[in-house]
């Protein structure tokens, strides 16, 4: 069974901090990718980062060097450590598992609901 629970969103002013969690279940974690995916209202949605079983890490080029992906492989969970927030960045944050490619991510197979991310200015 697939199961993808995201925690961590928040409300931030610009320059702050969140870290995302996605909390998989044992046959999510086991799929070879995993990763995050965004959708702001009115808008198509983004890729943001995955990792792959084997480490390899892709991401959108506008979060190279803010947000950092990561397996706690001890919990089974997804990471998304998000710094130098800004407001572009306002969107609904989506923890997703694939077992074939790892990009883009939002149109991995299984996801979870959602946690909201919102930046002030």
């Amino acid at each position: 069974q697939v199961q993808l629970v995201e925690s961590g969103g928040g409300s931030v002013q610009s320059g702050g901090s969140l870290t995302l969690s996605c909390a998989a279940s044992e046959y999510a974690y086991s799929m070879h990718c995993m990763g995050w995916f965004r959708r702001a209202p009115g808008t198509e949605p983004e890729g943001v980062a995955s990792i792959d079983r084997d480490g390899n890490v892709y991401s959108a080029n506008f979060v190279k060097g803010r947000f950092t992906i990561a397996k706690d492989n001890a919990k089974n969970t997804l990471l998304l450590q998000m710094n130098s927030l800004k407001p572009e960045d306002t969107a609904m944050y989506y923890c997703a598992a694939e077992q074939i490619s790892c990009w883009p991510v939002y149109e991995y197979h299984y996801r979870g609901q959602g946690t909201q991310v919102t930046v002030s200015s």
